[in-house]
């Protein structure tokens, strides 16, 4: 008959959040090396503030160039600007000019895509990130336009660039979250070169 050997008795002693309490918990507080799952306020607002930034610099970046090629007047009007019918509008397809404003904010989307992955890395927060740009660009337009936009044209071209950026980001972070970590006796054998 087998026997089975008894346990030794167990003590209940609490258990320390991850990181301890001594010094590498002063050191995660004191140099913001924050887990990648907690809620930090200033954090998120720093990093809406860049992408903001960031994404309306590119912009114009590359407005400026399309108007160069286009040899357009280099204006506020071409980001901002979509004129309520029956007059002119920024965002058509019947020039050239109407044409390359559709491709700078198309590329603006791709390259908000690369800044969302390098900023925010986290592929849960795309979504909220591309929102929170192009509902930003829209209250901007609103109040530079004194208009609610109600061209069709400008809804759908925001449409697409939303879905753009948080789809390629999503993707971009996607890949560099389910990238291997080395765990196991691999990963001890492996050299580092610094």
């Amino acid at each position: 008959m087998l026997s089975i050997p008894e346990q030794p008795e167990t003590t209940n002693i609490p258990l320390e959040p991850l990181g301890g309490r001594g010094k590498d918990r002063h050191h995660e507080e004191t140099h913001g090396n924050v887990s990648q799952y907690a809620w930090d306020p200033y954090l998120l607002i720093t990093q809406i503030v860049a992408m903001q930034a960031l994404l309306y610099v590119s912009l114009g970046t590359i407005m400026y160039v399309m108007d160069f090629f286009a040899e357009a007047n280099h204006t506020l009007d071409h980001i901002f600007e979509y004129h309520i019918p029956p007059n002119p509008q920024e965002i058509h397809v019947t020039d050239l000019g109407g044409r390359l404003v559709i491709v700078a904010f198309i590329l603006n989307s791709l390259v908000g895509a690369g800044l969302l992955w390098f900023i925010v890395r986290r592929t849960k927060l795309c979504l909220d990130f591309s929102f929170t740009f192009h509902f930003t660009h829209l209250v901007i337009c609103w109040w530079y336009n004194e208009a609610f936009p109600s061209t069709i044209g400008w809804w759908m071209l925001n449409a697409v660039c939303t879905a753009l950026m948080c789809v390629c980001s999503e993707f971009f972070c996607l890949k560099t979250e389910l990238k291997e970590i080395p765990v196991g006796y691999t990963a001890l054998n492996n050299k580092v070169d610094l």
